[in-house]
């Protein structure tokens, strides 16, 4: 079935306001049609970032959120306040929440369950340690981030999966295009196991780990990976929208 791809960037805590406005501009003016593109800046520069990208056709993200509306929450950030800013899609569960900061999986559920229910675009993120890696539990990992959704999801257009296997995020260690494949693929079963082929068939998985201009073409040439959620790469404009390029490349 044809996925329009998805290239997110991810720009972490990174960018001041002037150079996160400046970057915003430089994908505006770049981005190109066939492909989808976003971008998800820190919090605090989400209003200046959303006026750069207003009118365009670059889509707005979040990095997290919590999981209450309101309330006495310090340092908290609610899917309202998200919405008010414009923001079209949300990060959930990416690795860095889960294995840095500490997120458990059933925080993890409520806030893509957050996301999902307010009406945005759910970027769900799973994937593998080395360590979980080498011992051959890849899918059994994976299959278990996955259960992290339930049965509220009926959208395929609002639900976004983002493989990024730990051991190759920003350690400039990447995954073969087999390898991604082979798990993208079982991402996809799995889906259509849990919910219907139908949905499956339409949901969109990025490939998330070091995912540069160079390896692109390749990585997304593949059957089941629809576009990319890019760290250090989307920090610059030109290399972002060269991984946007070769999804529109790879597509042809």
């Amino acid at each position: 079935m044809k996925r329009v791809s998805f290239v997110a960037g991810n720009w972490k805590m990174n960018t001041s306001r002037s150079t996160a406005i400046d970057l915003a501009r430089g994908v505006v003016r770049g981005a190109m049609s066939g492909v989808d593109i976003g971008v998800a800046p820190p919090f605090v520069y989400l209003d200046a970032v959303g006026a750069a990208v207003a009118g365009s056709t670059v889509k707005l993200g979040a990095q997290d959120v919590y999981i209450e509306k309101n309330g006495a929450f310090t340092g908290e950030i609610s899917i309202e306040m998200l919405k008010d800013l414009s923001v079209s899609f949300v990060l959930a569960g990416h690795s860095e929440r889960r294995h840095v900061l500490g997120e458990k999986p059933e925080l993890v559920s409520k806030k893509a369950q957050t996301i999902y229910a307010a009406g945005l675009t759910l970027v769900h993120c799973v994937g593998e340690t080395l360590a979980q890696r080498d011992a051959n539990q890849t899918f059994d990992v994976v299959r278990t981030q996955l259960g992290e959704l339930g049965a509220w999801v009926t959208d395929p257009q609002r639900l976004v999966i983002a493989y990024e296997p730990v051991w190759a995020i920003g350690t400039g260690r990447n995954a073969t295009d087999a390898q991604a494949q082979e798990v993208h693929a079982f991402i996809r079963q799995t889906l259509a196991k849990t919910y219907s082929q139908d949905l499956a068939d339409r949901v969109r998985i990025q490939y998330g780990g070091s995912l540069k201009p160079d390896n692109a073409k390749a990585l997304l040439s593949q059957p089941d990976v629809d576009g990319g959620l890019i760290g250090g790469a989307s920090l610059k404009a030109e290399s972002f929208l060269a991984i946007a390029a070769a999804a529109v490349a790879a597509a042809r």
